[in-house]
């Protein structure tokens, strides 16, 4: 079975890739997937990631089964295309408002992305002999075009009596993704007559993340209903801390006696790093107070996705004097690797190997309570079995239950008490106390059930054993004519 793969986060490292990997790395034993996966991450259509845009980046670690495509399907100049596609995310957002002027130079604008990109969808396609594709939150309305095109070269590769076709797989939905910048909402707050649902042609299935995002989807307009198919989470394993792990320490001057708090999100304004850093900094005085060794910040985000927020963090993180103690990875790979000079790159499952050994903890501080649909700092945080540090959001309570061990940040100009109780927690932890470690163990659970991995296999061996099928059929066709 082919597989391709067409994200909508314009971003060679985000939170969904890493799920994505996790999916597919539990799925290469079973040898059902003809490899390479082909993937095409949205850099061409995502100009907000400017640092990115259009073709992404050389350095960016990808997995040996993953082949990334570096096309531009819209041959226009890169201030033009940008130009057109903001334009059109603007105007969409604000649909509702729009005059007939304002909607008919909208329509022309979507058709004028989306005919070039339909054509390379489907030359895409043929080239690879994709049999499924899966499509990572292209319902948003970050490029309309785009998602009209791929619905449209879908329909022309797989008509409604063939097999295969489009998994639409939503880590976001307009409601329940709240994003703002400048004053204006990014997204609608529901669909509206410009934004392509899935459900349009029977070559459509659709998953979601969270029961959460089931029930939202279940109010669209559209007669396809979404399954609920959990993230999937990274086997850490057990084993000792290897070469790349001491390297990776070294280059960045880690000493091995000071734990390492890890920020996993991005560098981007509603992740609330800022609220982290200065989480850090309480964290710094507690240590200092108690005579413990100073941990160090691992913020996980490239730098480059949100300049002027990350400036932001940056300065801060200098104001409170911690800049030194703080390591900014600039965008965890999907794979650990060395670049052409020698230095390590790790990806997540590393970086929690370390965290792990060394005693520390996560810190998890959404700033936006309705932002996110799962959240997965606090998971992978007990996935590790180490202590997490939890600012209040939505859907908590919902994905990691009521008696979840994290230390809550409930009012974030107060962080003193919170920091505390987080040192505590790393402390005892470390010295095998047994109350905390039956908590981690406690939260490990919770997190295994929330994050059941078998509604991803059901699906990977649903589909192919439907491949498999119709290439019987076709085998046997040709046999007897």
């Amino acid at each position: 079975m082919k597989l391709a793969l067409i994200s909508g986060d314009g971003l060679p490292v985000s939170g969904l890739l890493t799920i994505f990997r996790n999916v597919v790395e539990a799925e290469l034993p079973n040898n059902t997937l003809d490899l390479p996966v082909v993937a095409d991450l949205g850099f061409s259509w995502r100009p907000d990631k400017k640092n990115f845009f259009p073709r992404g980046r050389e350095d960016a670690g990808y997995p040996s089964w993953m082949n990334v495509s570096t096309a531009v399907p819209l041959g226009a100049d890169r201030d033009e295309l940008e130009h057109a596609l903001t334009s059109i995310r603007g105007a969409v957002a604000r649909a509702d408002s729009l005059d007939d002027r304002e909607t008919a130079e909208l329509r022309r604008l979507v058709e004028s992305i989306a005919e070039p990109y339909e054509d390379y969808f489907a030359e895409w396609f043929e080239e690879h002999d994709v049999d499924w594709v899966c499509a990572v939150n292209m319902t948003l309305s970050d490029a309309v075009p785009v998602t009209l095109a791929l619905h449209r070269a879908a329909a022309r590769r797989w008509p409604a009596d063939a097999s295969g076709g489009v998994i639409f797989w939503d880590h976001d939905l307009f409601g329940s993704y709240a994003v703002f910048e400048e004053g204006a909402r990014v997204y609608p707050s529901k669909p509206n007559r410009f934004t392509p649902l899935p459900g349009s042609h029977p070559c459509h299935r659709w998953a979601v993340v969270s029961p959460g995002l089931a029930a939202e989807a279940a109010q669209y307009p559209t007669g396809l209903s979404a399954t609920t198919v959990p993230n999937v989470l990274p086997a850490l394993g057990s084993g000792e801390l290897e070469k790349r792990h001491d390297a990776f320490r070294e280059q960045h001057g880690l000493s091995p006696d000071r734990p390492l708090l890890l920020v996993p999100v991005r560098v981007f304004q509603v992740k609330g790093v800022e609220i982290s850093v200065r989480m850090f900094a309480e964290i710094k005085k507690t240590c200092a107070a108690r005579n413990l060794p100073v941990p160090y910040l691992l913020v996980f985000g490239s730098l480059d996705e949100d300049p002027p927020y990350a400036a932001q963090v940056v300065s801060l993180a200098r104001h409170l004097k911690v800049r030194d103690d703080v390591v900014f990875l600039d965008g965890v790979p999907l794979s650990s690797h060395q670049d052409t000079a020698l230095r390590w790159h790790l990806d997540e499952v590393d970086l929690l190997r370390l965290c792990r050994a060394g005693g520390g903890a996560v810190l998890f501080t959404p700033n936006t309570a309705d932002v996110e649909s799962v959240g997965l700092g606090p998971a992978l945080a007990a996935l590790a079995e180490v202590p997490c540090a939890v600012t209040e959001y939505a859907c908590f309570e919902d994905i990691y239950g009521v008696q979840s061990g994290c230390v809550k940040i409930t009012e974030t100009a107060e962080l003193i008490v919170p920091a505390e109780r987080l040192v505590s927690l790393m402390v005892r932890n470390s010295e095998g106390d047994p109350a905390v470690r039956e908590i981690l163990r406690r939260d490990r659970e919770q997190v295994l059930r929330s994050f059941d991995p078998q509604p991803w296999k059901e699906l990977l061996r649903e589909i192919s054993e439907e491949e498999r099928r119709v290439e019987g059929h076709r085998d046997l066709s040709a046999r007897t004519t």
